[in-house]
């Protein structure tokens, strides 16, 4: 099945009109790859709560929010496109996103826990040649997440 990527942040432009552009661009892709995922990363670049930030209009953010919404409701369980999303804020995005038919599941992925990171270091340090202790580097890493 294909899998196709995006970062929230990608639809974002100062210029007016590009980011809903590239929302049609991204579904339309996903149809034509139909069966797919389409994983958008950072949802809340895009996807943060409207209301009130610009004077006698929308933003480029709220206009690319929209556009996403639309793109969304146009998707069935018939269409073959599963869409995922990932933020670490929930808690700032637009209400309308999480709305049945849209991203109304969620799951909680919580922070690992000090055997969960030294496991991470040992996958990831694994090519290189260094004498660090995973565990010790685990413990240290634990207290820079907020």
């Amino acid at each position: 099945v294909p899998f196709i990527t995006v970062s929230g942040s990608e639809f974002l432009e100062m210029f007016v009109g590009v980011g809903p552009s590239r929302v049609r661009d991204m579904f339309s892709m996903a149809r034509k790859h139909a069966p797919c995922i389409l994983f958008i990363d950072e949802i809340d670049a895009v996807g943060r709560k409207r209301g009130g930030r610009s004077f006698g209009g929308h933003s480029e953010q709220e206009n690319t929010l929209n556009q996403l919404l639309v793109e969304m409701d146009g998707f069935n369980t018939t269409t073959n496109v599963v869409v995922l999303a990932a933020t670490n804020r929930v808690d700032i995005l637009d209400k309308a996103l999480l709305r049945p038919g849209r991203f109304d599941r969620q799951i909680f992925v919580p922070a690992p826990d000090i055997k969960g990171r030294a496991s991470i270091f040992k996958v990831h340090l694994s090519p290189l040649k260094t004498t660090l202790n995973k565990e010790n580097l685990a413990r240290k890493m634990a207290a820079l997440t907020p």
